[in-house]
């Protein structure tokens, strides 16, 4: 069984990849996804998985990942990802926090600097 830091980091290779079925695979059915502002909530990795489809229309234009690392471990992993945008050429970071149960995600939350994420759009 893979560690939780390699969970997360096989995740968002998934990511680059666009393998949203693989993805879903490290997270618990009932699991909890919060997106940037903290007030948009996804309940159950079958939402979770629909949203995924429209990925594109949730980030910036051109968004793309600069540098990501995790940190953490026993039942958390925090990503720092460093990114750019079309109208954030210089980048900035967020952080993605993942909680975990028995080996898989139970809860994705993302923190961001909303009005930077905002103005990026």
């Amino acid at each position: 069984m893979a560690n939780e830091i390699e969970v997360v980091a096989r995740g968002w290779e998934f990511v680059g990849r666009g393998d949203w079925d693989a993805l879903v695979e490290d997270y618990v059915e009932d699991m909890l996804f919060v997106m940037p502002g903290q007030t948009d909530v996804l309940e159950g990795r079958a939402a979770f998985r629909k949203a995924l489809d429209n990925i594109g229309s949730a980030l910036p234009a051109g968004f793309e990942i600069t540098s990501l690392r995790q940190i953490g471990g026993d039942g958390e992993v925090v990503s720092i990802v460093e990114w750019k945008s079309e109208k954030l050429p210089t980048g900035s970071q967020l952080a993605v926090l993942f909680r975990f149960t028995d080996g898989k995600i139970h809860e994705e939350r993302w923190f961001v600097d909303t009005e930077q994420w905002k103005a990026a759009f």
